[in-house]
């Protein structure tokens, strides 16, 4: 579904970068360094790993997924975010970040789950739908502080999956990163099952300068 012109504009988020939340680093910053980006996060949530840039490509996929119903790029997308799995891992999970219910009826499906699965299926880490969300607006076009508001308190487990992700590495899977407000909001959740650790996946990440790749 995506040309051969189209896949070979997709860039991976450039080097160097900040170890654990993968924003890239100006010639300012050492090697190993972290960043301000990432301070705040909930020490659980250990790694953040995008696939792509979120650019015109990867922008236009995002939105035919997400808006459009072309959930066959899926696959296309889940591989990518495949490679960006840790190793090692104990015990993993796959768990999507759920949208609202009625974000579900009205499109029919949940973005996030269709590549959980995608991405369980070519890797065989089981997926798990461990949380659900009652409430919060879409975060498109929110400022930092409007994110975190947005999305405090939006996130709790499902009572009959605690105890199937209590001490395991939880790969948290979604289509974009932005500001991690909506991670940090998910690892909170997830502590409450006293997991091991959280490492988020998502497809795409959202940085300042990408908008110069668009249009």
């Amino acid at each position: 579904m995506i040309c051969s012109g189209c896949r070979s504009r997709l860039r991976v988020p450039p080097p160097p970068c900040c170890p654990r939340c993968q924003l890239p680093f100006g010639s300012g910053h050492g090697p190993g360094e972290a960043c301000l980006e990432c301070a705040d996060w909930r020490e659980t949530l250990k790694t953040a790993r995008s696939a792509v840039v979120l650019d015109t490509v990867a922008g236009a996929m995002v939105h035919a997924l997400k808006y459009r119903g072309w959930g066959e790029l899926a696959e296309d997308m889940a591989r990518r975010m495949a490679r960006e799995i840790p190793p090692n891992l104990s015990h993993p999970v796959i768990v999507p970040v759920p949208t609202t219910p009625w974000r579900r009826r009205t499109r029919g499906y949940n973005q996030a789950s269709l590549l959980a699965t995608a991405v369980s299926s070519i890797t065989a880490v089981p997926s798990l739908e461990a949380l659900r969300r009652e409430r919060g607006r879409t975060q498109v076009r929110l400022g930092p502080r409007e994110r975190r508001s947005n999305v405090d308190g939006a996130f709790d487990l499902r009572g009959e999956t605690r105890s199937l992700i209590r001490g395991r590495d939880v790969i948290v899977v979604d289509d974009v990163l932005t500001t991690g407000a909506t991670a940090n909001a998910v690892t909170l959740a997830l502590e409450s099952a006293e997991v091991a650790s959280v490492r988020l996946i998502t497809f795409a990440r959202s940085l300042p300068f990408a908008e110069e790749g668009r249009g």
